[in-house]
């Protein structure tokens, strides 16, 4: 008897790799991963080499590969990709090199570039088309500085020899041994470059930022054909059947399938994302609208999203920067040690503020010491932060929505952490639930795969057992209780805007 198919979903992550295998229902079988390495070489910059994006890629799935069975491996019947989004790769068509360092989204060098832009009256043009802000956190003002400071990149240009992609784009490239440059349309609708209704690259905002039209890759729907993964790397032969930005792939993995349901990433940064069907619903508060995903002919389900780009980096920060505790999991114990932050807050605003401010000049603010302020307060203050970031994100998309969320659905590596989710259900009033297995990002483009290879017929099958084993978190504090906490916490975030402006 044939072995059940397998699903294999490679998620690029901006801290690290991984490579994951799932049945048809979505349950986990089998994952390894990669370190990958941040550079901080300026203020509010922040960069990778895409050279070591890519072999920490390969690195993954080489781990995966050999740590199962042969009758695994060959029951892999398909691959899905999902990724960090709005980081910028340009890279030379001739020999693969890149022109330059890889831009991470978290990146803030061009944030006069971007201020320039909307004083010559850009913005609104760009937003009415894209959804997004013109903000340093999406790719077009990225690729105008490398294209500005990196001889590589202009003389590639010059040339006729330069690709621009975003992750997803470059591991297609490495994947299919050069022969495939494209994109989908998720990722596409994080670049400043794609026009959100019409689903195309719009040509006068490549013009404006220098990119010749001969550099973008061939845009695609979510699901198709991708190519295959070419002889020599691990999982070769396997064909490449869906790419996905890592937040819609974490939103369709925890099957938010009909307008109103969302979820909330916790990674390096947060992201909260709320289903809005085939429509459109734009925001005059700060969130993005976005593409969520198509089916295989490019029909098209939109999102709201909020983004913030600091979570994870928040327990970094105390582990790496304060040195109070020595793993990530410690936070939570620590933060434990204490009832409450007893006044202490902190604003995770370390690389500036997303959704809803756009000030990429924020830093973070921790207020409210006092002589008898210990490390359980930091660290309490830590998670609270994160939560209570969130839950300003929620209240826009309620009212952007015109309609209360029924629930939040959570994920990523600091959602294990019970103190955060309890903070989230007490700043927000919502239910918050954290499903058994914490990798919906992974699983999210896994089933779009399986879709497109006949092995699902329809996701809404899966929906019944997307509450199984998983844990609720229902609200704590009162109403007044809570208003009070987020009026304390809005005059923090006050604090933190504008620092350098």
């Amino acid at each position: 008897m044939a072995a059940p198919p397998l699903l294999l979903a490679l998620d690029q992550g901006t801290s690290s790799s991984r490579a994951a295998l799932f049945d048809i229902d979505g349950c986990p079988v089998a994952s390894a991963s990669a370190p990958l390495e941040i550079h901080y070489p300026n203020d509010g910059w922040v960069e990778q080499n895409a050279i070591d994006i890519w072999e920490s890629q390969r690195l993954a799935m080489s781990r995966l590969e050999q740590k199962i069975t042969s009758e695994q491996r060959q029951a892999v019947i398909s691959c899905g990709i999902t990724n960090q989004r709005e980081t910028t790769t340009l890279w030379k068509r001739s020999d693969s090199s890149p022109c330059g360092p890889a831009l991470v989204w978290q990146d803030g060098r061009t944030a006069d570039l971007c201020q320039q832009w909307k004083k010559s009256g850009l913005e609104t043009s760009w937003r009415a088309q894209t959804g997004l802000m013109l903000d340093p956190y999406f790719s077009a003002s990225k690729i105008r500085w490398l294209l500005d400071h990196e001889p590589a990149a202009s003389t590639a240009a010059a040339q006729g020899d330069l690709c621009f992609g975003t992750v997803e784009s470059w591991l297609l490239w490495q994947l299919s041994g050069g022969k495939v440059h494209a994109s989908d349309m998720s990722n596409a609708s994080r670049t400043l470059l794609m026009d959100l209704e019409r689903r195309d690259w719009i040509d006068e905002a490549c013009a404006e930022i220098g990119l010749p039209k001969d550099a973008l890759p061939d845009l695609k729907p979510c699901r198709g054909d991708f190519g295959v993964i070419q002889a020599g790397l691990p999982f070769a032969g396997v064909p490449i059947q869906a790419l996905l930005g890592d937040q819609q792939a974490a939103t369709l993995g925890q099957l938010c399938l009909e307008p109103g349901e969302g979820k909330c990433t916790y990674g390096t940064g947060a992201f909260l994302v709320v289903n809005t069907g085939h429509s459109i619903r734009y925001s005059d508060a700060g969130l993005l609208s976005t593409l969520g995903w198509t089916d295989e002919h490019g029909t098209p389900t939109y999102c709201l999203e909020g983004s913030l780009f600091n979570a994870g980096t928040v327990v970094q920060w105390l582990r790496d920067g304060l040195g109070i505790i020595d793993n990530a999991e410690d936070v939570n114990p620590i933060a434990q040690e204490v009832e409450n932050a007893a006044g202490v807050m902190l604003v995770p605003a370390f690389t500036g503020w997303g959704t809803p401010h756009w000030d990429p000049n924020a830093r973070g603010v921790l207020i409210g010491l006092t002589r008898d302020t210990c490390r359980g307060h930091i660290a309490r203050a830590a998670l609270e932060g994160i939560a209570l970031s969130v839950a300003s994100l929620v209240e826009l998309t309620e009212q952007a929505m015109e309609q209360k969320l029924g629930e939040l659905a959570v994920d990523g590596g600091a959602a294990a952490s019970d103190l955060l989710l309890q903070a989230q259900a007490d700043s927000t009033g919502l239910g918050v639930r954290r499903p058994a297995h914490l990798e919906s990002t992974a699983r999210g483009v896994a089933l779009l795969a399986g879709l497109q290879a006949g092995a699902i017929s329809d996701l809404k099958d899966l929906v019944p057992n997307r509450t199984k084993d998983s844990t609720m978190f229902k609200p704590k504090k009162t109403q007044d209780q809570r208003q009070r906490w987020r009026q304390r916490w809005d005059d923090a975030v006050s604090r933190s805007l504008h620092w350098n402006g």
